[in-house]
């Protein structure tokens, strides 16, 4: 972090300094591929937003040298759990799954952000912060991007610009690809609590009911994560709107008390796919290529596992090892990924807001019979765990 211009040149200008940009960083720093890493923030968000890291994600990372620094970190459960009030419709457990890691791991993003940020360090990289990219070009050589910071205004070149920028994502927009779907799927509610919870800390309980779903699952430092879709959600959440969500929607039993609200937020979502993953010099991962709601936890994991693939490939063409049209395949990996998640998304949404006593009852039905089927239930947590969409992650010579 200095206070020194940029470079006006470079092959890989990634614009966001997340976990897809930083591990997109870390992957070409890895390589000895040149690039530059910009973020608007002045320092990483300290907030905690994504808190789940699935079997896939950890495997996909390997490589990046950061797994087992996540893993220390993290807390690891093998119980997700999909209820009705008081019952449990469908236990899964995600310790017998394929996998060197067989569990879901909790672990806030800023916790992981962290992470990355020091591995990225400690490989000589670093984050360019209070740096905006205000407008980007591209033309047969490459691409021209705008940046401004607290030194003024600059324009870089870079061979390759990856948006690693969210939802509202600048480099999409001069890229001129669409972003695709429903608008408006409603509001959702996040909110790190400590609490009273008379299921314990062993299993990520995802509630249905009429009003939506409740999300609650356990986070290392002993605070608990609460996820629910929630209509005109107040800006900031507090005790009291976190404990009528709980009383409204999670278990009758035991003692359920909201006794302190740490962070909390409100975002409104929308389930929504790029038209296509990349426009000539640029190209889009995580947030800005994909949006869904964060039932199942997905978002982060699918953004994290498009920057490793995208890193790779990358990798190849700068050094010459590829032709430049290897890159079109980032797209037709990674794009059938983030779509099968949405579905899954979609899918968990609906059935969790289902209204009318009988298809609640048709709904808790399906449910305890792929609970019966013990195939039907490993394709869910196969599905959950992102381990179903490895293919995507494998780089067909």
């Amino acid at each position: 972090m200095g206070n020194h211009m940029l470079p006006n040149r470079t092959e890989v200008l990634i614009v966001g300094a997340g976990p897809t940009g930083l591990a997109l960083a870390v992957s070409l720093r890895q390589a000895g591929v040149d690039h530059l890493l910009i973020d608007r923030l002045p320092q990483g968000q300290n907030t905690s937003r994504a808190a789940v890291i699935h079997a896939h994600t950890l495997e996909t990372l390997e490589p990046l040298g950061v797994t087992e620094a996540l893993i220390a970190r993290g807390l690891k459960l093998r119980r997700f759990a999909i209820r009705d009030r008081d019952h449990a419709r469908l236990q899964l457990r995600f310790d017998n799954l394929p996998s060197s890691y067989p569990y879901i791991l909790m672990l806030p993003q800023d916790e992981t952000e962290r992470v990355l940020g020091a591995r990225l360090a400690a490989l000589g990289g670093e984050v360019h912060r209070g740096v905006t990219a205000t407008a980007a070009t591209q033309g047969p050589a490459g691409a021209r991007v705008t940046v401004a910071s607290a030194e003024g205004e600059q324009e870089i070149e870079a061979r390759y610009v990856v948006a690693g920028d969210g939802m509202r994502s600048l480099v999409r927009e001069a890229a001129g690809i669409g972003f695709d779907g429903e608008p408006h799927e409603g509001s959702f509610v996040l909110a790190d609590v400590r609490m009273r919870w008379a299921l314990g800390r062993d299993e990520v309980s995802l509630f249905f009911s009429p009003g939506g779903m409740v999300v609650v699952a356990p986070l290392p430092n002993g605070s608990f994560r609460v996820v629910a879709a929630m209509e005109d959600a107040p800006e900031l959440p507090g005790p009291a709107d976190i404990q009528a969500l709980v009383d409204a929607r999670g278990p009758t039993a035991g003692e359920n008390r909201v006794e302190e609200v740490l962070w909390s937020s409100r975002f409104r979502l929308h389930h929504r796919i790029a038209r296509s993953y990349r426009a000539g010099r640029f190209l889009l991962m995580g947030d800005a290529a994909h949006v869904h709601s964060p039932a199942g936890g997905q978002g982060m994991n699918t953004g994290i596992v498009d920057a490793v693939v995208l890193g790779r490939m990358l990798a190849e063409v700068v050094t010459g090892n590829r032709p430049d049209a290897w890159l079109d395949r980032y797209g037709e990996l990674r794009r059938p990924a983030a779509a099968e998640v949405i579905a899954l998304a979609s899918r968990l949404t609906a059935m969790a807001t289902t209204r009318g006593a009988a298809r609640q009852t048709l709904r808790n039905a399906m449910l305890s019979l792929v609970g019966a089927l013990p195939p039907a239930r490993h394709r869910v947590e196969m599905s959950l765990s992102g381990l179903a969409r490895r293919d995507a992650t494998r780089l067909a010579a």
